[in-house]
Parts: structure tokens; C-alpha cells; sequence
């Protein structure tokens, strides 16, 4: 039970920074650029960079390179799952990713 506890300690503490949760928000709908993630939170790419950093780093996002251009999508079925229960519990009135 305390790897357990220790695994959803980790996962929620990845996702209790706002800017981390709207990220992960943002890729329910599918995989997006930090460019893209930029335009929709409306900061600096800089920023998205350094949470999405942590982000794959707690192994939450995966990447995939195009060219130049990375991609990050949700790497974690946890993480997925616990997004979804989010959305239902806050967002009930708001398409998902909004």
C-alpha cells in the first residue's frame, strides 16, 4: 500500500502546479507542439518548456520529433484517467481541453 500511496502522492503533486494541469489538459485532445501549448495557455514557450521538462520527467508525457518540431502527448494511463475524472468533477459544461 505505501508504493502505492507514494506512486499517487507523486502523480498528484506533478499535476497540483496550475500551469502542469492545463498543460495536461491541453493534450487530452491529442499530442500538440510547445508552440501550440504556448498559444493556448497564452505564455512564453520558455515556460511550457520547463513544465513539460518536468512533465517527462515524472514520465507523464512522451515525445515524438517531426523535423524540428516535438511533439508531447500523455504517456501516463493514470494520469489520463485522473485528468478525465477532473474534467467530469469541474468542467462539466466545457468541452474537453478548455
Amino acid at each position: 500500500m505505501e508504493k502505492a500511496a507514494d506512486a499517487a502522492s507523486e502523480l498528484l503533486q506533478s499535476l497540483g502546479h496550475r500551469s502542469r494541469l492545463l498543460i495536461m489538459c491541453h493534450l487530452i485532445d491529442g499530442e500538440k507542439s510547445v508552440g501550440q501549448l504556448a498559444a493556448l495557455l497564452q505564455t512564453r514557450e520558455s515556460t511550457v518548456s520547463q513544465h513539460l521538462a518536468l512533465l517527462r520527467k515524472d514520465r507523464l508525457v512522451a515525445t515524438r520529433r517531426e523535423g524540428q518540431t516535438v511533439f508531447y502527448s500523455i504517456a501516463s494511463e493514470p494520469a489520463r484517467q485522473l485528468l478525465e475524472l477532473l474534467h467530469a468533477l469541474f468542467c462539466p459544461a466545457v468541452g474537453k481541453g478548455q
